[in-house]
C-alpha cells in the first residue's frame, strides 16, 4: 500500500514559532494577544505565522469582541498522525523486501 503524506502541512509545521503556536493551542484557545506574551514574537510576525497556519487548515478562527481567538483544529492534526501511522505500517511490512541490484 503507497501511502503519501501531507508534505504542505509538514513545511508549515517545520518552523519552530508554527509548532510552537500548535502546541499551545493543543492546550487552550488563545487570541493573539495570548499568543504574543507565549511565544515572545512581535505581534506582526505572529500574525503573519497565524496567517500560513490557518489557510493550512490547521487552525480556525473565532472573533470575540475587538480580538481573534484561535483554535486548534484536531482532525487535521489526527489525520497527518495518521498518515505517519499508515507510513510507518508500511515500512514493518516492507522490511523483508530488498530490490536486486541490477
Amino acid at each position: 500500500m503507497m501511502t503519501s503524506v501531507d508534505t504542505d502541512l509538514i513545511r508549515v509545521l517545520a518552523d519552530p514559532l508554527r509548532l510552537q503556536i500548535v502546541t499551545l493551542l493543543a492546550r487552550e484557545t488563545l487570541c493573539t494577544t495570548h499568543l504574543v506574551e507565549e511565544t515572545g514574537a512581535r505581534q506582526t510576525n505572529l500574525s503573519n505565522h497565524l496567517r500560513v497556519l490557518r489557510e493550512a487548515g490547521a487552525v480556525e478562527t473565532e472573533p470575540c469582541g475587538r480580538f481573534t481567538y484561535y483554535k486548534l483544529r484536531p482532525d487535521v492534526i489526527a489525520q497527518l498522525a495518521g498518515q505517519f501511522a499508515d507510513l510507518a505500517e508500511s515500512a514493518r511490512n516492507a522490511a523483508d523486501n530488498k530490490r536486486a541490484c541490477p
